[in-house]
Parts: structure tokens; sequence; C-alpha cells
């Protein structure tokens, strides 16, 4: 019986996490490797789960896919704290919406426009409800931290190791492959390395002279401290996005991607959170209790960039912004594709190579 294939992944975000977690339930031998569990843009995520947006079809068709994957995972992963409380959305003008609305009902989404007296029942602690909004019942939400670290610990109990607080320095290259990385630890080597490190991706593959096209905008989230339950889903009101957590702690942002912190982040949180309180019944009583700004890792096209690196076979490259809504899919495909060796057709709009 052949020895399991050794591999790295770097990082230990939500992606990482799934990554490693699905590497290891086809049968490798995985280390992960961070500095931090939990990553750094994934404890900063709005941590929605969705397929909206304004999306190309294939891509639309990705991510709805991949809401389906959490349900999977959900199932052989008990605790997973996933709550598909769904999403009441009139952030943009009511053309637009009717526009949004009926293309994705085309593509199969959920959405069920709603008047004023329905928003109530879906909210009702809303401090002005809409007059017209899109209700879809299928969106949900994860606890995205709670969610890496419990696929990690799943990993590690069968056998998957982890290396926490350790700094993966460069890649190492042998005959132009890539054998391996170096840490503030040493060198280790392995058959295949899983480059999932958010921003921190560019810098350690350019050490192996590979170019990765990624911005990293800022966005800045505030938190509540824990109150009793206000919100029943995800609110997508104009200029102001909300949700309260399992924990009870409402996070906002300008947007899910968070708010530009400018000069001044802690004015722009209060303002912000101001926002929060005059938007909520009872929201009087909401304490700020910190914000957070995230730095989302993007590829400069904005889908996600997947796959082998033709010019250093031995590296998998899996960077993106809305890591959260495609970790379960992502880390499936990449599984196969790694340890099967057969390229996953589904993956072929997302190649490094589309930059070249």
């Amino acid at each position: 019986m052949p020895s399991p294939q050794k591999i790295i992944v770097i990082g230990a975000g939500i992606i990482g996490a799934s990554i490693a977690w699905h590497l290891q339930r086809k049968g490798a031998s995985v280390t992960t490797i961070a500095q931090k569990i939990g990553g750094e843009a994934t404890p900063n995520s709005f941590a929605w789960i969705n397929a909206s947006w304004g999306n190309p079809e294939f891509y639309f068709h990705f991510r709805h896919r991949s809401m389906a994957e959490w349900s999977r995972l959900a199932a052989d992963l008990p605790g997973l704290p996933l709550s598909w409380c769904g999403g009441l959305c009139w952030d943009m003008p009511e053309a637009a919406l009717d526009a949004y609305a009926a293309q994705h009902h085309g593509w199969g989404y959920g959405i069920q426009p709603v008047n004023r007296a329905t928003s109530v029942m879906i909210e009702p602690n809303l401090a002005t409800p809409p007059d017209y909004a899109l209700h879809i019942a299928e969106e949900g939400a994860v606890e995205p931290v709670a969610a890496a670290e419990l696929l990690l610990q799943d990993a590690g109990r069968h056998g998957a190791g982890l290396l926490h607080g350790v700094e993966v320095t460069s890649l190492l290259t042998e005959n132009g492959r890539i054998a391996g990385v170096e840490t503030n630890e040493g060198p280790m080597h392995a058959d295949h390395v899983v480059l999932a490190a958010g921003a921190g991706t560019a810098a350690i593959a350019a050490s192996a002279g590979i170019h990765v096209p990624l911005e990293t905008p800022p966005g800045l989230i505030v938190h509540s401290r824990p109150t009793p339950k206000l919100l029943n889903g995800l609110v997508m009101a104009p200029e102001l996005h909300m949700r309260q957590t399992m924990e009870g702690r409402i996070i906002a942002g300008g947007d899910f991607g968070g708010t530009a912190p400018g000069d001044n982040p802690q004015k722009a949180a209060g303002e912000l959170f101001a926002k929060v309180k005059a938007a909520l019944k009872g929201g009087d009583a909401l304490e700020l209790d910190f914000h957070t700004i995230g730095y989302r890792p993007t590829p400069k096209d904005g889908l996600p960039i997947l796959g082998g690196v033709d010019a250093r076979p031995g590296l998998y490259l899996a960077v993106l912004h809305s890591g959260v809504t495609l970790a379960p899919l992502v880390g499936l495909l990449a599984a196969e594709e790694i340890l099967d060796g057969k390229e996953v057709t589904e993956l072929s709009p997302f190649r490094l190579s589309r930059f070249a």
C-alpha cells in the first residue's frame, strides 16, 4: 500500500481549514501551518453565506453549489455553528431590486419580493421597515473562526498536524518543483504545498517567482456587546448590513465587506455604530464593544484564484474573497485535484493562468 501523500497547508483561516479537513478525509498526511488559528481575514468577516451580488452566471452557480455544500459539511461535523437564517435586502433602488430578483430567480435562487407588513413579520425590530424588499430564505451565516477551529480539531483527531504560531517565510524549490516550505523554525518538505494564506499569499508566492495579482482592501466592522435577540437573520439596508451572531453580538458594516475606515477608524466605528442603534427598536441600549479592520484577499478581477501553478508543480493556490461562502466547495474540489491528479472542470475559470 503506497504511503499517503504529504501535504502542507499554509493558512488556518476558513479556506485553509476546509482544505486541510477535506485532504485528511481523503487519506492525505496533512500539516497545517499558521501564525494564527482562524487566520487574519476570517475573524473580520461578516460571514454571510450567499450567491448574491451581481456575479456572472457561472460564478453564481458555483457559489450556489457551495451553499449546499455547507449543509453537507454540517451533517459531517455536528456542532458546526451554521444558521440558515435568511436575508432581507433593500439596499438598491426598487427598479434595481426587481431586475436583480428577476435575474436570480431565473437562475434558481429563492428570492421573494415582500412588502412592509411582511418585512415587519420577518424582522420585527427594524425601526424603519422597508416598504419593498427582497427576502432570500435560503441564505445563512456561520461563525467563521469557530467553524475553522472545529474543522482543524476534527482533522487533528484523525491524524492531521497543526503548527500554530509558526511563520512560513518562503517556498522551497527543487528542480523547478515546490518541495516544501521554509519557516522561522526551519525547513519542512512535502509532496504538495497548498497556499491559502489570504492577504499573505502574494508575498509567499513571490518567494518562488510567482506573481499573484491580489488586492487587500480594508473593511471596518463594528461589534456590539452581546444582547438579547434583536435580529432574526441578515439585514441588507442602504449603507448598513447587519446580523446577530450566535453569541448575541450585532455586527455591522457599511456593506457586507466592511466600511472603509478612513484616517480615523475609531471615529468611523462610532459613526457606523450610531447607524446600527438608530436602525433597531431598542437600539439605544446597544453598546459598542470593539471594531475590527479586515483586509480582504481579493484577486484583481474579483474571482477566486484556485488550482495548481504550471510553472511550479507541487504548489496549489487558494486565494479568494467570499471565502466563507465558498469554503466547503473549495475544500472538496481542491482535495480532489491534489490527491486524484485530475483537473476539475468546474474550477477552470479560476486558474492563475488567466492573468498571463
